[in-house]
C-alpha cells in the first residue's frame, strides 16, 4: 500500500466508541475510518470504470482525496450559509473547510455552483431519510421522523434562499427535478402510513407538500415555530386505530 493510499485509511479525529458492526476483516471500524474506507471504494469503482486494468492505487487515492475535499466544502458551506446567509464569502467557506481558496474554486468555479451542490446534497439526504425510516420504523413513527427531517431541511434551505433562486434562474430544470424527488419521498411515507391505517386517506403526498412546503420559503419562521406547526399538522394527519 502506498503512502498516499494509506492516509485515506487513517483516522481524522480522536477515537470515538467502537462500532458494533464488523467490517470484512471481522474488526469494528471507527466512523471516520469507515467514511475514508467508503470514499476509497467509491473512488476505486470510478477509476476502474474509466481506466480499467490500468488504474493505479495513486489515482484511486487522489480521487478519494478529491471526494473528501468535496464533502468538506459542502459541509463548510452549509455551516457558513446558516451563520451568515447571503453575506457568506467564498474565502470564509474555504477557511471553515480547512482548504485553500484555490481548492474551493477548482471544485466550484462560482458561488452558484456551490449553492446548487449544497441543495442537491440536502435533497439527497432527505430522500435517503425517507427510504431509511420507511424501512426501519413502523409507519407512523416513520412519518413523524421524516417530517421532522423535512423541517430541518426547510430550516437549512431558508439560509440561502436568494442564492437558491439565482440557481433556479440559471438552471430551471433544477427546481423541478428536486421538487419531484422530494414529492416522491413524501408519497412513499404517506402511502405506507395510509396502508397501515395510521394516516387519514383524504390527502396524498402532493397535498402534504403543499401543506409543509411554505416552511422552506418563510424567512421569518423560527425552528421552534416550525416544530410547533409540525405538531399541529401531525395531529391533523394521525388516524387512531
Amino acid at each position: 500500500m502506498t503512502d498516499v493510499t494509506r492516509q485515506h485509511l487513517e483516522v481524522d479525529t480522536p477515537s470515538p466508541a467502537p462500532q458494533t458492526e464488523p467490517e470484512p476483516s471481522g474488526r469494528p471500524m471507527r466512523a471516520d475510518a469507515r467514511r475514508n474506507y467508503e470514499r476509497l471504494v467509491v473512488a476505486a469503482r470510478e477509476v476502474f470504470a474509466q481506466e480499467g486494468g490500468g488504474a493505479s492505487m495513486e489515482a484511486i487515492a487522489l480521487r478519494a482525496d478529491a471526494r473528501r475535499n468535496h464533502e468538506r466544502i459542502l459541509a463548510a458551506a452549509r455551516e457558513a450559509f446558516a451563520a451568515h446567509g447571503r453575506e457568506t464569502q467564498m474565502d470564509e467557506i474555504a477557511r471553515r473547510a480547512g482548504l485553500g481558496v484555490g481548492t474551493l474554486y477548482r471544485h466550484f468555479p462560482n458561488r452558484i455552483d456551490l449553492v446548487e451542490a449544497v441543495y442537491r446534497t440536502d435533497v439527497d439526504n432527505l430522500v435517503h431519510t425517507a427510504e431509511q425510516v420507511s424501512a426501519d420504523l413502523d409507519p407512523w413513527p416513520a412519518a413523524v421522523a421524516f417530517l421532522e427531517a423535512f423541517v430541518r431541511y426547510a430550516q437549512g434551505k431558508r439560509t440561502f434562499l436568494n442564492e437558491l433562486r439565482e440557481a433556479f434562474d440559471k438552471n430551471p430544470d433544477l427546481r423541478v427535478a428536486m421538487l419531484d424527488r422530494v414529492r416522491q419521498a413524501m408519497e412513499l411515507i404517506v402511502a405506507k402510513a395510509q396502508q397501515a391505517g395510521v394516516m387519514r386517506t383524504d390527502l396524498d403526498g402532493s397535498d402534504l407538500m403543499q401543506l409543509v412546503g411554505p416552511m422552506c420559503t418563510n424567512a421569518t419562521l423560527s425552528e421552534d415555530q416550525s416544530m410547533r406547526l409540525l405538531r399541529t399538522i401531525l395531529d391533523g394527519l394521525h388516524k387512531e386505530q
